[in-house]
């Protein structure tokens, strides 16, 4: 019962998620560029889970996340420069054919995407060396954080929402407080390789971890 088959999923190569569930969906990176896979958390009435399409992107589907606030709300991010806010059906209905609302172009490809985990609407999207908060309602850039050296590779936010950590090409990790400044608050040196790299907060401790590579 825990297996969901016949899949045709990409194989991307890119810093964001491959799969992401809510409540309701489970999206997934798809074999089509600019596509992503669908399929509903719950099996009903013991029948077989119908993987639906979602037709987000002129590009490659980088990144996607699901908000907190509205298990059927889904931002997507592309290679197309572009972000986009989906609303999924409840069940049983299409998928959507156009994005409830559109952001950029962003100035290159969106790599990662994270809704706030305690302020409705709000969303960072990491891009090149740049992370950028937006505000859904008024469909703008609330602060761009740049203080980064090289390619960002990671973003997240505390679950308080207070801070935001992000790793970096340059092997930095670096911590931000978005409201008070857009230069980070703390920077260390992370991982000796810069190959790639996760962050994650440990909870709502002060701690996180990250993931990368050693010099070898």
């Amino acid at each position: 019962q825990a297996w969901i088959g016949g899949i045709r999923a990409g194989s991307i190569t890119s810093h964001g998620n491959h799969v992401k569930a809510s409540c309701r969906w489970i999206a997934l990176s798809a074999e089509a560029a600019g596509v992503l896979g669908i399929v509903p958390l719950e099996c009903e009435d013991g029948g077989k889970r119908t993987v639906s399409q979602l037709c987000c992107h002129s590009d490659v589907v980088t990144d996607f996340d699901f908000s907190p606030f509205d298990q059927l709300l889904l931002a997507t991010g592309s290679a197309d420069e572009m972000v986009k806010v989906w609303r999924l059906p409840e069940s049983g209905q299409d998928m959507p054919s156009s994005s409830g609302l559109t952001l950029g172009p962003c100035g290159g490809p969106v790599d990662m995407l994270q809704f706030h985990p305690t302020a409705d609407g709000v969303l960072a999207s990491g891009m090149g060396k740049r992370v950028t908060v937006w505000d859904l309602g008024q469909q703008q850039p609330l602060t761009a954080l740049d203080a980064h050296g090289d390619q960002l590779q990671s973003l997240a936010w505390k679950r308080d929402g207070q801070l935001l950590g992000t790793s970096c090409k340059d092997k930095k990790l670096r911590i931000f407080d978005p409201r008070a400044s857009p230069a980070a608050s703390q920077s260390v040196l992370g991982h000796e390789n810069n190959k790639d790299s996760r962050l994650l907060w440990m909870g709502s401790s002060d701690y996180l971890i990250s993931v990368g590579f050693s010099q070898v």
